[in-house]
């Protein structure tokens, strides 16, 4: 018998004295990770890993990509850390608040409200934002009241949510009768569509939502206020290591402190309230019956000119309702209601041809732009253009002088709006070079344009093909 190699036997030693150091190693590395705040793993790591849900008040695919009031918090907060922003998005509210509770996300923002069952699992952030809970019905039916007059399997709400929270609260309290559906796999669009089709007659929703989403579902309207405004914000797992939420609090802290977010709400909602039921439901019809034949005209132009065609079709619809022979009473017409002179300048020479009166609007609109300072952004910069397109460059300078003279910050919309109405009393009007103007009409201009705009991006983008059917069939239904 051959005995054993001792070169062999060493070998094998040597492997597996390698296989447990490196198993150690592993072990040891693994151990060591784990003891490291979270925030800093997050950023050795390069990625924010968060839950949410698509909607108008959290997520959606907008005009130039991913867009929403929680996700333009999220993306600023995760480039403050230095990291990519990654997003799941889980079927449901309750499997999101679980991955949260069990880790496998970082971070959860979806408009969540604050609960005392959900503060015993999770830690919350400082609040962003607060919103009322209201009791949905569907216009045009019987308005509820109170909680009384709501029947048995009536009223549906989501699963788990604070909105569930709320109704049992209240059922403790001395509405002993209330009853309600929750609804699991579903989120409040869903609902908010079904209630606009009659399939069901009640629901609850956030104060924040319905403004978004009556745009769109014009027939939700609010009944009554469940109680008083309650705060929303983000949440985290329940640990001892609370260095991620610290950081969130730092952040929101700091953007609550230099007017960033309160920016980012007008920018979101400080429009949105506008429209009214006529309102929406004038313009669903003008989509359905009157878009269809000037469409490609509009994306002409943006090809032209690089603005999206959605854009230009809501400043279309704000000029004119999309009637090629409109005239107002001072002279401007068609399509983009051009004056004789703006019509001149861009070689139009046929003001009521379609084709020709949205180019040359589309064209004049980055004429004004360009009389935009450079410094000015984005979307600062689209609201200040239209402005100008509406009141005329000089106005809008005249009202940007007056803002800067309060202290303000001439290259923010939000600022300059509230000056422009202004120029219509003597006391202002007088001290600048323009003079007097309605200054009200460039407002109510970008707000109604921006309404418009957010429409139709919802229209061609974010809303399934079945909810595009609906709305235009309610046109049919209601005429």
């Amino acid at each position: 018998m051959t005995p054993p190699d001792p070169r062999r036997r060493i070998l094998v030693i040597a492997v597996a004295a390698g296989l447990l150091l490196s198993g150690l190693y592993g072990l040891l590395t693994l151990y060591w990770r784990a003891q490291q705040p979270q925030l800093e793993q997050i950023q050795r790591d390069g990625r924010l890993l968060v839950a949410t849900r698509q909607g108008p008040t959290t997520y959606y695919r907008g005009a130039d990509g991913p867009d929403g009031f929680e996700y333009a918090l999220l993306e600023r907060f995760s480039r403050d850390l230095g990291v990519e922003l990654e997003l799941v998005f889980p079927p449901d509210l309750e499997a999101l608040l679980d991955a949260t509770e069990r880790g496998s996300v970082h971070l959860a923002a979806a408009g969540l409200g604050i609960t005392p069952a959900r503060a015993g699992k999770l830690r919350y952030s400082r609040p962003y934002d607060h919103v009322t809970e209201k009791l949905i019905y569907r216009r045009g039916s019987r308005r509820p009241r109170t909680l009384e007059e709501i029947g048995p399997g009536e009223l549906h709400v989501i699963a788990g949510s604070a909105h569930e929270a709320t109704l049992r609260e209240l059922r403790a309290n001395g509405f002993l009768t209330l009853q309600w559906q929750p609804r699991s796999n579903i989120g409040t669009g869903a609902l908010l569509s079904a209630l606009d089709e009659g399939l069901i007659r009640y629901l609850v929703a956030d104060s924040n939502q319905l403004i978004l989403s009556r745009r769109l579902y014009k027939h939700a309207a609010a009944a009554f206020d469940l109680g008083d405004p309650r705060p929303l914000a983000w949440a985290t797992r329940r640990t001892d290591d609370t260095s991620l939420i610290d950081a969130v609090n730092d952040f929101l802290q700091r953007i609550e402190r230099n007017g960033w977010l309160e920016r980012l709400h007008a920018r979101y909602y400080g429009h949105a309230g506008r429209l009214n039921f006529v309102d929406t439901r004038e313009f669903w019809r003008g989509v359905r019956d009157r878009l269809p034949a000037f469409q490609t005209h509009f994306e002409r132009a943006a090809g032209l000119t690089g603005l999206d065609w959605r854009l230009l079709a809501a400043v279309g619809y704000q000029e004119s309702h999309w009637r090629a022979d409109a005239v107002s009473p001072t002279g401007v017409r068609g399509i983009m209601m051009l004056t004789r002179s703006t019509a001149q300048q861009m070689g139009v020479a046929d003001r009521n041809d379609p084709e020709q009166s949205i180019v040359a609007g589309a064209r004049y609109l980055r004429v004004v732009e360009k009389k935009i300072p450079e410094r000015i952004r984005e979307p600062d910069r689209l609201w200040l253009t239209l402005a100008g397109y509406n009141v005329g460059f000089g106005h809008l300078e005249d009202a940007r002088i007056l803002t800067e003279r309060d202290g303000a910050d001439p290259d923010r919309w939000r600022e300059v709006k509230q000056r422009l109405p202004l120029l219509a009393q003597k006391r202002f009007h007088q001290t600048v070079r323009h003079g007097y103007v309605r200054g009200q009409e460039p407002v109510d201009y970008v707000d109604n344009i921006r309404n418009y705009y957010d429409m139709l991006v919802w229209f061609t983008t974010v809303g399934d093909n079945v909810a595009r059917k609906q709305i235009l069939a309610d046109a049919d239904a209601e005429q």
